[in-house]
């Protein structure tokens, strides 16, 4: 089973033992929720379904998307990601991502700390469990 990795450049910093995730954030100007659903496969992460509750700048919906419960639903058609790489903000206006598992969402800071300028970003990649 392959689980979750969080860290920069191939170093763990949090192993998390889920097979999906979903991650959350708020756009720091638009101040609208984005959501999207990945899984986690030995290939890389597969974004299954993302969702947003509005458009604004650089928020565009896409064609294909379906407004249904408050937001727009759609399924980007990519192949699993290798890693995804997110820039973590020190601004008090932008708050920091969420990942959310089983139900339940926590700030990435509930496993790395809060975010910092000498650590502006962390990858996350699906990995083999940890031997020990």
């Amino acid at each position: 089973m392959m689980q979750l990795c969080l860290g920069l450049a191939g170093v763990i910093w949090a192993q998390l033992p889920v097979t999906g995730f979903t991650l959350a954030w708020q756009h720091s100007v638009e101040r609208i929720r984005w959501e999207e659903d990945y899984r986690v496969e030995p290939s890389g992460l597969r974004l299954q379904e993302a969702r947003v509750r509005g458009s604004g700048a650089g928020m565009e919906i896409p064609e294909d998307a379906v407004l249904r419960d408050g937001s727009w639903h759609y399924r980007p058609q990519l192949a699993p990601l290798a890693q995804l790489r997110l820039a973590r903000s020190t601004a008090e206006r932008a708050a920091d991502y969420q990942l959310c598992t089983a139900g339940q969402c926590r700030a990435l800071a509930h496993w790395l700390g809060p975010p910092s300028a000498g650590q502006p970003v962390v990858e996350l990649w699906s990995c083999a469990p940890a031997v020990g």
